[in-house]
């Protein structure tokens, strides 16, 4: 006998629509406003071209630059890091949605509908990290013009890396965002957060080998996230170890286990129904 209309439960819908839907509008909403993409892509590549004719000089190449064969200029060191603040810029944008979406009422649909909170959170994340990944390859580029080949093989592997570290750093937005109520408050603390943490990375200067520098360096995740890509872009070459330059296993794992746990505290996050997300 079939049960009455009243107590039949609503379908649920499966993941992987609910996350490309959402995705789907993050790239939509992103495109269509024209000083978001500026903003992302164009304030890295100001800084990459002003910081890298301004400090030229000044710059003393660190010790694993000598296995290169020529001289690293300050340009090309800081080729990466710029890379990953497009990344990290994206993040930031793509993440300030969710204030706007809760203030439009548009969460709050999402929220009551029958979708899994972890679809929710993968969607917002999936839509950051391929806007990343578009600006990022971008920039990338040019990196023929800083005597960096980039070979099929060695192009697929820095793609997967950003596409991870461009999760990572989206769930970390996402993570931030979700309790906030205004995007001002969500500027500040990406002032006092997001900003040191990419300045402290290695992606701006080499680090020191000893000292209270050396260890922020050490505790810092996005560290890793530079080595690594750091160390993809120049494949053929075999860097050494150092404290602004760890291993690429080592980098890969630590990158790893920080998006696990950004990851992690965005479903937790948004699967709590507190009152105040749900107003």
């Amino acid at each position: 006998m079939n049960q009455p209309a009243e107590n039949q439960q609503p379908a649920r819908p499966g993941l992987w629509l609910p996350v490309w839907t959402l995705a789907e509008r993050e790239l939509i909403r992103f495109l269509r406003q024209r000083t978001r993409v500026i903003g992302a892509l164009g304030q890295p590549l100001l800084f990459w071209i002003l910081f890298g004719a301004g400090l030229r000089n000044s710059f003393q190449a660190p010790a694993w630059s000598e296995v290169l064969g020529r001289e690293l200029t300050y340009q090309e060191y800081f080729f990466p890091g710029v890379a990953v603040l497009i990344v990290l810029f994206t993040a930031i944008f793509s993440t300030i949605s969710i204030i706007e979406d809760r203030k439009e009422g548009f969460l709050q649909g999402v929220l009551v509908s029958p979708i899994s909170r972890l679809a929710l959170v993968l969607g917002k994340l999936t839509g950051g990290m391929l806007l990343s990944l578009i600006q990022a390859g971008i920039f990338l580029a040019l990196a023929p013009w800083m005597g960096i080949s980039i070979g099929p093989v060695q192009f697929v592997l820095i793609f997967g890396f950003l596409a991870l570290l461009a999760f990572t750093l989206t769930a970390l937005g996402f993570v931030m965002a979700w309790p906030l109520d205004s995007t001002q408050g969500y500027h500040a603390l990406m002032s006092m957060l997001l900003m040191p943490m990419w300045l402290l990375s290695g992606a701006f200067f080499p680090g020191g080998e000893t000292g209270w520098l050396s260890w922020v360096m050490r505790l810092n995740p996005l560290t890793y996230g530079i080595a690594a890509l750091r160390r993809l872009l120049y494949w053929d070459h075999e860097l050494p170890t150092s404290i602004g330059l760890p291993s690429l296993g080592t980098s890969i794992l630590v990158t790893v286990v920080f998006a696990a746990v950004c990851i992690g505290l965005s479903v937790v996050l948004a699967s709590r129904q507190s009152s105040r997300n749900a107003r």
